[in-house]
């Protein structure tokens, strides 16, 4: 006997409402609604059902290497788990009222998001503000590694100075590899597939309370 799948009236979390799960995180949210289901099986069933991930976005450049700031070498080197370390990065949400800038701070052993701000403008405050929230809310040990990109706005003296004055060890990318920064890269990707790019926002203050909502109501949660 073939497993049933959940009939529309069981309610779904709002990413899955949305049309952006693939088969693997589909499958994964029908088993924790209690259907005994394989990834085959929801595949072949998204497929017969025209059920696929649309994502449209539109483009804007964020990283500014070119600058004569100082920069540090790679230390996770891509082992993302290594001295359980900080990582950050800047991306961005279209609105009616054009960019909103997003900067977050995610630790990556826990994978949670443990500090964020937004600026209309791509401002150095924008990471500075990211990362004090998080150490105001972690407060790091000593010789935590912090990763970023050779952005200007983590090369910048006013970001260095802070994480000199909590010893923090700082680490940055190598020259134009995404891969050094995946894991916020990642993150990026799954907030904009998400709750993103889904609609349109009118309002920078809409896009800012979507990622707010998501943050803490689902991605940091689950």
């Amino acid at each position: 006997m073939t497993a049933p799948i959940p009939p529309p009236g069981i309610p779904r979390r709002s990413s899955a409402r949305m049309g952006s799960y693939r088969r693997p995180r589909m499958t994964e949210e029908l088993k924790e609604l209690g259907s005994d289901v394989g990834h085959r099986r929801v595949g072949r069933l998204m497929h017969e059902n025209s059920i696929a991930v649309k994502r449209n976005k539109k483009f804007k450049a964020t990283t500014d290497s070119n600058h004569s700031f100082n920069v540090s070498p790679n230390l996770p080197n891509r082992h993302f788990f290594a001295d359980r370390p900080w990582a950050s990065d800047i991306s961005y949400v279209w609105t009616q009222e054009r960019w909103l800038y997003l900067a977050v701070i995610l630790d990556l052993h826990s994978r949670r998001v443990v500090g964020w701000t937004f600026s209309n403008r791509m401002k150095r405050d924008v990471a500075t503000r990211a990362l004090n929230m998080a150490i105001a809310l972690r407060q790091p040990p000593r010789g935590c590694i912090h990763h970023t990109d050779r952005d200007s706005q983590y090369c910048s003296h006013d970001y260095q100075k802070i994480l000199r004055q909590h010893e923090f060890q700082a680490s940055m990318s190598g020259t134009g590899n995404c891969y050094d920064n995946a894991s916020v890269k990642t993150f990026f990707n799954t907030i904009k597939a998400e709750p993103l790019w889904r609609q349109s926002w009118r309002t920078r203050r809409d896009a800012e309370m979507a990622i707010f909502e998501y943050i803490n109501g689902f991605y940091n949660p689950r």
